[in-house]
């Protein structure tokens, strides 16, 4: 099955203004967990904002990084935010969503992350344990994020539509 790509569909004030981050592009769970290891407990309290690139690589960047800057701009499998934590058997995903304002990518995203974490050999819930739903208003085109199965525009009052909505990539 060919995975859905999700280009960024954000303000383009936030495109142009964001730089491109040092990301950390996980290569192994071992290297994973050096990295983690090395951020300190604090800052593992919060989750990560994570990329799914077009090759299926994972990219992790600290929370409040924009999507599109770990993207370097590019088209993208999926994205969201990721807390990890740490249990005998070693590091694993604790939480994992679809969150990502930038490129609003739908929760059947969740295989392209579910295959990156499983060749890293990462242990995860083995689902987005938060769904965000998200829909462009056809009235106004603001992106909307769907709350309660009330699939009402927050700007306009239109009737967004059931299904995901944003111009393909």
């Amino acid at each position: 099955m060919h995975a859905r790509r999700f280009n960024y569909v954000g303000p383009a004030e936030i495109r142009d203004e964001a730089v491109t981050l040092e990301a950390f592009a996980v290569r192994s769970a071992t290297l994973l967990g050096d990295w983690l290891a090395g951020r300190g407990s604090a800052d593992l309290e919060e989750p990560l904002t994570f990329v799914v690139t077009l090759n299926g690589d994972l990219k992790l960047a600290p929370r409040r990084s924009e999507h599109v800057a770990l993207a370097a701009g590019q088209d993208l499998l999926a994205a969201g935010e990721m807390r990890f934590g740490r249990d005998a058997s070693g590091w694993r995903v604790l939480e994992v969503t679809n969150q990502s304002t930038g490129y609003c990518p739908d929760p059947d995203c969740w295989p392209a992350v579910r295959e990156s974490l499983d060749r890293l050999g990462m242990a995860h819930p083995g689902d987005f344990t938060d769904k965000v739903v998200f829909r462009r208003c056809p009235s106004c085109g603001e992106r909307n994020i769907v709350r309660d199965d009330d699939f009402t525009c927050a700007l306009c009052d239109s009737e967004l539509p059931a299904r995901w909505n944003f111009p393909p990539a």
